[in-house]
């Protein structure tokens, strides 16, 4: 193994936090890095299969262990015999606890899109959810950090930029004067003019303030491709989960932005199963699927996480979990296929990546004529959708 490896779990935050790591560890050889999940237990199962597997791939190397799982599972990751060491999330980013001097600024590689967390941690309690537990309460960095890490990543060559974060509209309500995440885009956008795509991680659609509702609804540059942390489409389980909208909030906020900009793609994070959730509240959950237009669903069967209130509820059968999810996935492939079909013929700014794909504004797959140079922008007019993939 020649220089640092890192295993990157979970969300496009730990993906960003990933980037960051293996910069700073550089060319040390002989280290391992599992930068770890506990979402749900599937991800901290994944997450012991990572650091098993990693273990037998590289036997003699140091491996050492950071993310949410390290912090909510920490004694049991710990006694793993696999593992050399942890290092505390929230240390992750911080040189000293990888012995490296402070002054060693790292140079994040080389990306077509840039992933940048612009916010950490959460103040909500959501009932389901141990990721303040692994993360902390919210912080965000300052618009100065935020400009020097999208310059940065300009200057070598990103393409894209995507803002992520635990609780991405919440940034700037720790800092003075409570700046809304609408502020921010606008100063990136304004400070980067060569800044042709701007992409959001998952959105807290309660959160969202009327000055960045109004940028999506009508800069070009920010990609038409929204991704909400619905979580479920019934307002009992809502409330039950300790969301702090409903559904009816959900579908305003679509209506109020497809209404300006009817081309934008709706994403969202969907629960199945969750405790007390009956079939009447499932159906509800497969009906948002529908009245949304929901193209890029992702679909988590729920699983109890040890220390939430959720997992004292009274639980749904797992096989009634596994049938409710797959049902979901099912509804959303049923909204996304006449999507794509809809897209044959249209043209479409795709972003190349190395692998000869790439990502349209929409968050469409679209494989490129052969020859196309990564990290360019080309307009494509596909003729063909086979498996998912326009072509």
């Amino acid at each position: 193994m020649s220089g640092a490896e890192v295993v990157s779990l979970g969300c496009r935050l730990n993906i960003a936090e990933s980037e960051r790591i293996r910069a700073i560890l550089g060319d040390a050889s002989e280290t391992i890095v599992v930068n770890s999940c506990a979402v749900t237990s599937e991800a901290v199962r994944q997450t012991r299969q990572a650091i098993r597997k990693a273990r037998k791939q590289y036997p003699d190397a140091r491996l050492l262990v950071t993310g949410c799982a390290a912090e909510v599972e920490r004694e049991q990751i710990a006694a793993m015999p696999e593992v050399d060491g942890l290092i505390a999330n929230e240390a992750k980013l911080d040189p000293r606890a990888w012995n490296v001097p402070v002054d060693a600024a790292p140079v994040v590689p080389q990306h077509t899109r840039a992933f940048i967390a612009v916010q950490n941690g959460c103040d909500h309690s959501c009932t389901f959810c141990v990721i303040p537990q692994g993360r902390g309460t919210s912080r965000s960095l300052t618009v100065s950090q935020v400009l020097a890490e999208v310059e940065q990543h300009l200057e070598i060559g990103a393409r894209e930029v995507i803002l992520t974060g635990v609780d991405v509209t919440s940034w700037g309500e720790d800092l003075p004067g409570k700046p809304g995440l609408g502020t921010l885009v606008a100063t990136v956008l304004d400070a980067f003019p060569e800044l042709q795509r701007l992409r959001m991680s998952s959105l807290d659609g309660v959160e969202i303030d009327d000055a960045f509702i109004e940028l999506i609804c009508t800069e070009p540059r920010i990609m038409p491709h929204l991704h909400l942390s619905l979580q479920h489409g019934n307002d009992l389980i809502l409330k039950r989960m300790k969301r702090r909208h409903d559904r009816g909030d959900a579908v305003r906020l679509v209506s109020r932005i497809r209404e300006a900009r009817p081309e934008v793609a709706i994403g969202a994070d969907l629960i199945a199963g969750f405790p007390t959730e009956t079939e009447e509240q499932h159906q509800a959950n497969l009906s948002i699927i529908r009245e949304l237009h929901i193209v890029h669903g992702h679909i988590f069967p729920y699983s109890p996480r040890p220390g939430t209130p959720a997992a004292r509820m009274p639980q749904v059968a797992k096989p009634v979990i596994k049938q409710r999810a797959a049902e979901l996935r099912r509804a959303v492939s049923e909204v996304r296929r006449p999507w794509l079909e809809g897209l044959v013929g249209t043209p479409l700014s795709v972003l190349a990546e190395s692998d000869g794909c790439g990502y349209s504004q929409q968050f469409a797959r679209v494989a490129l004529p052969e020859g196309t140079a990564p990290r360019t922008i080309v307009s494509v007019t596909p003729t063909t959708l086979e498996e998912g993939l326009l072509s």
